[in-house]
């Protein structure tokens, strides 16, 4: 099968890595040659620490750098693909654009996939011609790690679709789960409503963030705790998807002032080096001091 993945970053150059790992030929695109050289880079980064745990050879990461390609021409990616799947920015009117785009150049068959965490599906499908071929795939970071992949089913799309998308998320050994398209969906609806009591925690002094954390990740098995998943994830994507559930699903899916203050302040988690903790090489090193981020110990 060839593929075509639309954004080379953190969730794309994850979905080019499985699904070259399968055995896909895979084309990563971007609207910069930096990007996608990134996004490659990235991916070999990831293989290179598989062989060197010893959970990966030297030749299943030869052969899957092999089968992946990368360009900032959107025909040249999705002209001979058999599934596309976007993972640009989480922007509505951005997703729609890119699906009419690339409707204009794939196959009649080709299967086109959204990687929205919390976006309509339907909405964004409705943009299209044959809006039955539109399906969500909602992978999760880091996608080379996680095993769930959230096969999201819009209003208009056509069994075939559904089955296709489960034949491939099989393909890549990942585990679907099937859910209707509806806001947040399941997996980030009920993520984000943990997460956002966790905040109010914070913001009412009722715990520090690191022992919230230590809480679920202790209490209940969570591999990650809520405060850091958000700091991982980016605290403005998490205020963006609040934004719309509130929007969607009423108020009890209201952003914390805690949160928009940090955003504001461009405190936005990992990628930013803090957000409710202080970050240094992708590593937790100490606890926000801004006062937005409780107390609480380094480790």
């Amino acid at each position: 099968m060839h593929v075509a993945v639309l954004g080379a970053g953190t969730m794309g150059h994850g979905i080019a890595q499985v699904a070259a790992m399968a055995g896909h030929e895979v084309v990563i695109r971007d609207v910069k040659p930096e990007f996608v050289q990134d996004g490659i880079d990235s991916i070999e980064e990831n293989l290179e620490g598989g062989v060197e745990r010893e959970e990966l050879s030297r030749e299943a990461a030869d052969a899957t750098l092999s089968r992946i390609d990368g360009t900032t021409h959107l025909a040249e990616a999705v002209e001979t693909a058999d599934l596309v799947i976007e993972a640009v920015p989480e922007d509505l009117e951005l997703k729609r654009d890119t699906l009419e785009d690339v409707e204009e150049l794939v196959d009649e068959d080709a299967i086109i996939a959204t990687n929205t965490s919390s976006l309509s599906v339907t909405e964004i499908a409705s943009s299209a011609d044959h809006a039955g071929r539109v399906i969500g795939l909602h992978f999760f970071n880091p996608v080379h790690i996680m095993e769930l992949v959230e096969i999201v089913v819009a209003e208009q799309t056509d069994e075939v679709t559904v089955a296709r998308a489960h034949e491939f998320v099989e393909e890549i050994d990942k585990t679907a789960i099937e859910v209707t398209d509806t806001p947040g969906f399941a997996s980030s609806r009920l993520g984000v409503a943990l997460g956002v009591e966790a905040m109010r925690m914070v913001e009412e002094g009722v715990a520090a963030p690191r022992d919230i954390d230590t809480a679920m990740e202790l209490g209940y098995n969570h591999p990650m705790g809520p405060i850091e998943l958000g700091d991982v994830v980016g605290l403005d994507v998490r205020l963006d998807i609040l934004e719309y559930l509130r929007e969607e699903l009423g108020e009890r899916f209201r952003p914390p002032q805690v949160l928009k203050r940090k955003v504001r302040a461009g405190k936005l988690g990992r990628k930013t080096g803090e957000g409710f903790y202080v970050w240094e090489d992708g590593e937790i090193v100490g606890v926000s001091g801004d006062g937005n981020g409780g107390v609480g110990d380094e480790r």
